[in-house]
């Protein structure tokens, strides 16, 4: 393994570690926020980037594009919720049925399978003409500014009442509809926000690669969980919200650090998602085990005492 390799992949690491964790945060808002699993986001961010690609092919401002994006993964969110809340189908299987139905409507969408966007402007490359540094740097800066305009609004939002609304829906659903809060909306609206992350980062993820790809998406959710559970590990599920979100984006950064630093170690790219599962099942466990330590030490206590 070469040094200087392993310093080269980190940059380009960080790069997509902060894009992706826009599309973390969407998975947080349905599985921490609203406490339910929305398997709509493998579907939702292919979406993002196939939209994002028409857009550029047609000549769209990369900005207005990522916008309809914003909107398109909204729509999917949208059908999501109502087959959840409206036709009364558990979340994971009304989440399953929108992305085997968002496959389809994504190849309708670009016309075929895969769209390069190397001969288009994007974001990336104009703003790399613009400030002439290379491409890993380009996307750290504007990923950065994205991030942290979005964990602003996040944070603005969920103390707002809706918001509020929102979070307190995922927490006690029934005391929340003794208030007279209509909790299909708020579920409505949480896997809209969700998803329409989820498509955003998907745009830029495009953007930032130079292609668009219905296949893009696949395992996703599974990517998402993993950023939010490494977050938290690292930097723990207690404090300020704004700390929860940044972590969250931190999780997503170090897991694509940690993907890097492997694969210049040699690890084939076909073991990724065998990594991805690994680092989900030790993040996952670690906590269990420190409390189950932390329990013991408290018995013990007890008994000295």
């Amino acid at each position: 393994m070469n040094l200087s390799s392993l310093l080269a992949a980190i940059p380009g690491a960080i790069s997509q570690g902060i894009l992706w964790g826009v599309m973390a945060l969407g998975v947080y808002t349905t599985y921490r926020i609203l406490n339910t699993s929305d398997l709509t986001v493998d579907g939702s961010f292919a979406t993002g980037g196939c939209v994002v690609a028409v857009c550029l092919v047609n000549g769209i401002d990369p900005i207005l594009s990522l916008v309809i994006a914003l909107i398109a993964g909204m729509l999917a969110g949208a059908i999501t919720g109502f087959l959840h809340t409206k036709c009364e189908i558990p979340a994971i299987l009304a989440g399953i049925l929108t992305q085997l139905g968002l496959y389809s409507i994504n190849l309708r969408i670009m016309g075929r399978s895969n769209t390069p966007l190397l001969k288009v402007d994007t974001m990336f490359s104009k703003a790399q003409d613009m400030i002439s540094l290379p491409s890993q740097y380009v996307g750290i800066m504007i990923g950065a500014v994205i991030v942290v305009v979005i964990v602003g609004l996040m944070y603005w939002f969920y103390g707002t009442e809706i918001g509020s609304a929102i979070r307190a829906t995922g927490n006690n659903e029934r005391m929340v509809r003794s208030l007279n809060v209509n909790t299909q909306m708020t579920k409505m609206l949480g896997f809209m926000i969700a998803n329409g992350l989820v498509a955003l980062s998907g745009a830029l993820v495009a953007q930032s690669q130079g292609y668009a790809d219905v296949k893009q998406g696949t395992g996703a959710i599974v990517i998402g969980l993993a950023s939010i559970i490494i977050g938290e590990v690292v930097c723990g599920k207690k404090g300020h919200f704004m700390y929860r979100l940044s972590s969250i984006v931190l999780g997503s950064i170090l897991y694509r650090v940690i993907v890097a630093l492997v694969l210049q170690m040699g690890l084939s790219t076909d073991d990724l998602k065998l990594l991805t599962a690994f680092l989900v099942a030790i993040a996952l466990t670690i906590p269990v085990m420190i409390e189950k330590r932390n329990q013991r030490n408290r018995y013990k206590a007890s008994i000295d005492g």
